[in-house]
């Protein structure tokens, strides 16, 4: 059986959607406890478990979180599709045996659980926790400073979601993206960069085969308060992993499946090429180039040129569920942008919530041309609340 079969009949289906909790974590890392090493790291602040898993006995020790950020929970599914992978009996037995040997992975599955219930990015005293390195102000932050000073790891895992802003110079959207953190202002590749760098290009290799062209960079502008920043300017090697948008992926279930398969690359348990330093940068660079959606070539009134219409969804907490609501992003030509869904207007006079005039800012209910005929219906939670 093929890696790609095993894992539609058997990703950790009990996870799903955008919406990961504690709560929803708690059962998964019970049934895991005679098999793994799981230990309580402390709380948060406002007292909830933070939990850490220890896999393998090996020499190389890494140590990987996710959900940092509360609301970015794609890589967190990816982690416990991972652990499911690794105690099942029928694939890749020699592969996992050889990781168990060789690797020691401390996986924190997620470090900001008040945020992560919130659905916020900050926790619960809004605080960016990825801004907290220097002062440690907060209990998750000290959390981890600790665990990376106890643990003392070969190779770090910072594992974070992507907004759907984000696309190539291609024109597709950055599905995954990767980082080797700068070490210091001016982004010297020292030693643990290239190290970070060999093994992301290595991902990419095995990535390319299910999304090509579809990988990008993230941004490595120096930020000594960013923990990823402040791990490799300390030597280690730091990874940084974005979980983007895939199309009509809104709850990222592919792209997790992506980034499932770039761990098994990363520990060597399916055939990749080698990594080179060299390639890394030959990897797009990240761009701001994309909106939910582009209604293009409209107008408000038969005499005026056509523009166009950018809508991006916010999403909003409602009911323990993640609704999409549309607003208007941008208003003009556009050309340089991409939209995840593009609609062409043919020029037509459009009304926008029945009114012949539009702002940024505007939420977005219906868009009809001036016989009434919808070009866009948004639901009452948008346009892919169906997915939810």
């Amino acid at each position: 059986m093929k890696i790609e079969a095993w894992y539609s009949d058997n990703f950790e289906s009990r996870l799903a959607g955008r919406y990961i909790t504690l709560e929803q974590i708690e059962p998964l890392l019970e049934e895991y406890k005679n098999t793994f090493e799981i230990s309580s790291l402390g709380q948060s602040e406002l007292g909830k478990n933070i939990s850490m898993l220890k896999i393998g006995k090996g020499k190389k020790k890494v140590l990987a979180w996710s959900q940092m950020h509360g609301n970015e929970s794609t890589t967190t599914k990816a982690i416990f599709d991972f652990l499911k992978f690794m105690v099942q009996k029928d694939l890749f037995q020699d592969e996992i045996r050889a990781f168990l040997d060789n690797y020691t992975l401390y996986i924190i599955p997620i470090l900001n659980p008040d945020g992560a219930e919130l659905y916020t990015r900050e926790n619960s005293n809004l605080v960016d926790l990825n801004r907290d390195a220097q002062d440690l102000s907060q209990k998750e932050s000290k959390i981890l400073m600790k665990s990376f000073t106890v643990i003392d790891p070969d190779l770090c895992l910072n594992l974070h979601g992507q907004r759907t802003i984000f696309g190539l110079e291609n024109g597709l959207p950055a599905t995954v993206s990767f980082l080797s953190p700068a070490a210091n202002k001016e982004r010297e590749v020292v030693s643990s960069r290239i190290e970070a760098m060999k093994l992301i290009d290595k991902m990419n290799n095995c990535l390319q085969k299910y999304i090509p062209g579809q990988v990008g960079r993230y941004d490595d502008a120096f930020n000594h308060n960013c923990f990823g920043d402040y791990f490799q300017m300390n030597g280690v090697p730091v990874i940084l992993f974005e979980a983007g948008h895939n199309k009509d992926d809104y709850l990222r279930e592919k792209t997790r499946e992506y980034v499932f398969y770039s761990f098994l690359s990363l520990f060597e348990m399916v055939k990749t090429d080698e990594g080179d330093e060299n390639e890394y940068f030959v990897i797009p660079e990240n761009k701001k180039n994309y909106k939910d959606v582009i209604l293009r070539n409209i107008r408000l009134s038969e005499e005026e040129a056509p523009f166009s219409i950018a809508i991006q969804y916010v999403e909003i907490l409602a009911n323990g569920k993640i609704h999409f609501n549309p607003k208007v992003e941008s208003i003009g030509v556009l050309e340089n942008m991409y939209g995840h869904l593009e609609i062409q207007g043919n020029r037509e006079v459009i009304l926008v919530n029945s009114q012949n005039s539009v702002k940024n800012g505007d939420k977005i209910s219906t868009i009809i041309n001036k016989n009434g005929n919808p070009l866009i219906n948004f639901s009452k939670n948008g346009i892919i609340n169906k997915y939810n």
